[in-house]
């Protein structure tokens, strides 16, 4: 397989989806929704295009949809207070914590990545001539904080963290954000946080960002995503929250990769976010992991730590195989079993093994309970 910055061109996440609809199996593989959008969205999508939204918006994104975002945010029961010149819409995710990356980094700087984490971090962090710097999550998914501040040198330029965290449905509550600051706040290190579940926090759990610490907010490019929470990855609309001085930076580099996103969706979802009310959002996928995790009690897979937010939840394998990878494992389920997965050593730099496999509860609930009922009778 071809490598280019020593990273492989085919990702996993697409030969384990392709290998589950080569043999027909149900794909709980990967987090892309198979149920519909409110029709209200679609309304407003057709809405647009009768509109002048055909041409760039500006760079900074549609003026109605940045102001809806100020008003979404302040909502929030941790609140969190912006100016309009510190919202920036762009395509995607994944192209603001690229477009970040190389708005602060040097050749060499060092980024640090906390695994497990999402495949696009360290070819974002190397491509803009960074060294990724790994940090392994405790077995239980928590931080060691004396381990991580060990990861931390002169050349730490930036510290990557997703919460609701991708794989492991972890959440960074306000005293994570606090220790994290102690760690550099004596440096020149930013920090890249991808928030992009953020309204999937289940139970009691409340989303808190990284935007709302005082200091962290200074040195933070923060990342949420429309795809995330409308279900509406296609339309490639997301937004980031910086401060004034780093939008700057930000806006210099995001003029010669992408000018501006998608300008019809911008207005669809600007006029969603007045009627959007993020508590069904979360009590329809809460219901989504509790079918999942109750069904699952009746196979021989073990939940160890039920997932907090995100839409994923990860799962021990060891009752059924004590010998194979979480990789063999994993296409086994798949081809042998009709139910597809990922395993977690997919989510590592260097580990080629691990206990756990992750499934995506981001699917209609009929297709969970029939993916969970076909476990439970061939396991």
């Amino acid at each position: 397989m071809k490598e280019i910055f020593g990273f492989t061109h085919y990702s996993f996440f697409t030969e384990m989806s392709e290998l589950a609809l080569k043999h027909e199996s149900f794909d709980l593989s990967l987090g892309l929704p198979d149920f519909d959008i409110d029709e209200r969205l679609k309304f407003f999508l057709k809405e647009s295009a009768d509109l002048d939204t055909h041409n760039y918006e500006p760079l900074a994104g549609n003026p109605l949809l940045i102001t809806n975002i100020i008003g979404f945010n302040t909502k929030r029961k941790n609140s969190i207070s912006l100016q309009s010149n510190e919202i920036t819409i762009v395509p995607c995710a994944t192209f603001a914590l690229y477009t970040a990356l190389k708005s602060i980094l040097n050749q060499h700087d060092e980024v640090i990545i906390i695994q497990p984490s999402y495949y696009t971090y360290a070819p974002a962090v190397v491509m803009n001539g960074g060294i990724p710097v790994y940090y392994d999550l405790e077995p239980d998914f928590t931080i060691n904080w004396d381990l991580l501040k060990t990861c931390i040198s002169e050349k730490t330029k930036a510290i990557i963290v997703n919460s609701p965290q991708n794989p492991t449905g972890k959440i960074w509550k306000q005293e994570d954000w606090n220790r994290l600051y102690e760690l550099i706040k004596d440096r020149d290190a930013y920090l890249i946080s991808e928030e992009i579940y953020d309204t999937y926090c289940y139970d009691d759990a409340e989303h808190y960002s990284s935007f709302i610490h005082p200091e962290l907010k200074e040195r933070t490019f923060c990342i949420f995503s429309f795809g995330k929470m409308f279900h509406t990855s296609g339309w490639k609309v997301s937004y980031m929250l910086a401060s004034e001085k780093l939008t700057a930076l930000f806006r210099i580099h995001q003029q010669y990769i992408s000018y501006s996103a998608n300008a019809p969706a911008q207005y669809a979802l600007a006029k969603y976010l007045e009627v959007f009310d993020p508590s069904e959002n979360k009590a329809m996928m809460q219901k989504k992991r509790d079918i999942f995790d109750e069904m699952l009690k009746e196979t021989p897979l073990q939940i160890e730590k039920q997932a907090e937010g995100s839409v994923f939840q990860v799962v021990n394998f060891r009752n059924v195989s004590k010998t194979m990878t979480d990789v063999e494992f994993s296409k086994w389920l798949t081809i042998e079993k009709k139910v597809a997965c990922l395993p977690l050593s997919a989510f590592y730099n260097s580990r080629q093994n691990s206990d756990y496999i992750r499934f995506s509860f981001a699917k209609k609930d009929e297709v969970i309970i029939q993916a969970l009922e076909h476990l439970r009778k061939n396991l």
